[in-house]
């Protein structure tokens, strides 16, 4: 959800953390810049907590862990970090940094008309660097739909659409299920 950039001067990860800890706003570093956050629906911030909801009672036990919006995800091998609305590591490397992740397997995002385009192109261009990333889960929270990029067996990302009556697979974490559990108590606003 990059909104603008802050300004023009480039950090390093460390000055960045320490700066970002002073702010009122979260942040997103992308090649040495700052950029600002914008802030979302009701539905948006509903859709998240449904997957939250949802995801981590399923993991509980399994070695995983399930984070909201506030943990950073570092772009592997590069300075980049970027919040997304939700995601998932069950990699053990993960523990050993306190300010982000780096090893996700699976990750949410809720669109908004103005981080939807960054949300399909350039942000799943950065993500998708990673290895350990097999699911990559785009909700709308304008109508019941789902889009996940999945990387099958050979390394080769396929995109599966959902919809209302559909069943959601996210085989990074073994999961299953109605996409109206998503949804649940989403009110969506009359079209005109």
């Amino acid at each position: 959800m990059i909104a603008a950039q802050d300004n023009d001067r480039h950090f390093t990860p460390e000055e960045f953390f320490a700066w970002e800890e002073q702010q009122l706003e979260k942040h997103e570093l992308i090649d040495g810049r700052v950029y600002a956050m914008s802030g979302g629906t009701q539905n948006h911030s509903a859709i998240t907590g449904n997957f939250l909801s949802i995801i981590k009672p399923h993991l509980r036990g399994r070695g995983c862990k399930t984070y909201n919006s506030d943990c950073r995800v570092n772009i592997l091998n590069t300075a980049d970090y970027i919040y997304p609305d939700l995601s998932v590591t069950c990699d053990s490397r993960d523990q050993e940094n306190a300010f982000y992740i780096t090893y996700p397997c699976l990750i949410v995002e809720v669109l908004s008309d103005s981080t939807e385009a960054y949300d399909r192109g350039k942000k799943f261009e950065k993500y998708r660097r990673n290895p350990n990333l097999i699911d990559y889960v785009l909700v709308s929270s304008d109508e019941v739909a789902i889009d996940i990029y999945h990387k099958n067996a050979a390394g080769e990302w396929v995109i599966v659409s959902y919809r209302g009556g559909d069943r959601v697979e996210l085989p990074s974490i073994d999961l299953s299920l109605p996409i109206e559990q998503f949804y649940e108590e989403i009110v969506f606003p009359s079209q005109p």
